[in-house]
């Protein structure tokens, strides 16, 4: 019988100590300290009373486009949505960016960092194809047994603007994508009914959730907001569905955005924040209070867009709370849920939590409180991903 680890004397979410027993890829048991003994030639490993939390989760990234670990990029992109469009995917012809290799060294970052559950975007266009899309596959494939990533086949250059591209985005769901991106149907495509449309009937083919960048301000976003939601409730698709970024929410009138907020709530539509500081954002405490599933995510991560983030979701969940003005206690660790409970029920991982038959993903960090966790973003004293040690220097 293969033994079992124990992590000892750790405090889950900083309450009483308790010891935990893994069998194997899932916790066994959660027992007061010293309530239980572990056998003998069990491994044991000593919590030394540091803060208890599961793994974390990343609910929305974009592996195939990072620079991490690569020379610097300079940007002198213009500054439209077009433009950087335009030139990441310039940029990636011309340099041969290799998503395969980029994927895997962030996609380590983040587990080394504590995140075991992952959803990233990966482009699909008519100048790659399915190249990004089969690179981060492979890096889905080599880390399958301690990271579980899910692949949102995205069409970053618009779907209906280049003919050829819905036929990839359902040759990507047959390749292996997990669930259907989109983006802007007014502002990209340019015919946000058609773009829908397109959108639900490969997705209901398949059989997938779908995913949607959502940029479009004000009236122009809340418009197709309206049109998403009479798909979502034609189709069925309530609990299937994420709108990414949502600026729209946080620039609408008090009584449009109720309103859309109780339609979001009874189609179980969830929203994805990065809390991003230069533009509106949907209204964290008001999504929560109408019922809506609100979570975090970093999107990208040093990449032809951006100079900024990184594969820390402690550090995303300080970004969510200082965008949203948490500074109680309870309110950090409401930005702490952003990034672990919440994203998990968005993204449908299952299994996850600290209880007895989920999924092994723990993590040690020496900190009294989720709060001071999430404040000061301590080092991970251990990590574990589906019941594997990930050690600083763990690499596949």
């Amino acid at each position: 019988m293969k033994p079992s680890t124990w992590i000892v004397n750790a405090r889950p979410f900083g309450g009483a100590p308790v010891d935990v027993r893994v069998d194997g890829t899932t916790i066994g048991a959660i027992a007061p300290h010293g309530e239980r003994k572990p056998a003998p030639g069990d491994i044991v490993i000593d919590g030394a009373l540091a803060l208890l939390l599961p793994g974390f989760v990343e609910g929305h990234t974009h592996l195939d486009k990072t620079t991490w670990g690569m020379p610097w990029y300079r940007n002198a992109v213009g500054p439209r949505l077009a433009d950087r469009i335009e030139n990441e995917r310039r940029w990636r012809g011309e340099s041969g960016h290799d998503a395969a290799k980029a994927s895997r060294a962030l996609a380590l970052a983040f587990l080394r960092a504590g995140t075991t559950r992952l959803r990233t975007h990966v482009d699909i266009d008519t100048d790659a194809g399915l190249r990004h899309l089969d690179g981060v596959c492979a890096t889905r494939a080599a880390l399958a047994d301690v990271l579980d990533m899910q692949i949102v086949a995205f069409p970053q250059s618009g779907m209906l603007k280049r003919p050829g591209t819905r036929e990839l985005l359902d040759a990507a769901l047959a390749h292996g994508a997990d669930v259907l991106g989109a983006l802007d149907p007014s502002s990209i495509d340019g015919d946000p009914a058609a773009s829908l449309d397109a959108t639900f009937a490969i997705a209901t083919k398949h059989g997938k959730p779908i995913d949607m960048h959502l940029h479009e301000p004000g009236d122009l976003g809340a418009f197709t907001f309206d049109l998403l939601l009479d798909r979502v409730e034609a189709h069925g698709y309530q609990g299937r569905v994420v709108v990414s970024h949502a600026f729209c929410l946080g620039s609408l009138t008090d009584a449009r955005r109720g309103a859309l907020l109780e339609r979001i709530a009874r189609a179980n539509v969830a929203l994805l924040t990065t809390a991003t500081a230069s533009v509106c954002v949907p209204p964290l405490r008001e999504a929560r209070a109408a019922g809506v599933t609100l979570f975090g995510g970093n999107d990208g991560i040093r990449d032809a867009w951006t100079p900024f983030g990184s594969p820390d979701m402690l550090e995303r969940a300080m970004l969510i709370a200082m965008r949203y003005d948490l500074r109680r206690d309870d309110d950090l660790a409401t930005a702490f849920d952003c990034v672990s409970i919440e994203a998990a029920r968005a993204c449908g991982f299952a299994h996850y939590g600290l209880a007895p038959g989920m999924r092994a993903d723990l993590v040690l960090v020496d900190a009294e409180t989720i709060a001071q966790a999430v404040a000061m973003r301590p080092p991970r004293r251990f990590v574990m991903a589906n019941g594997v040690p990930i050690s600083p220097e763990f690499t596949r």
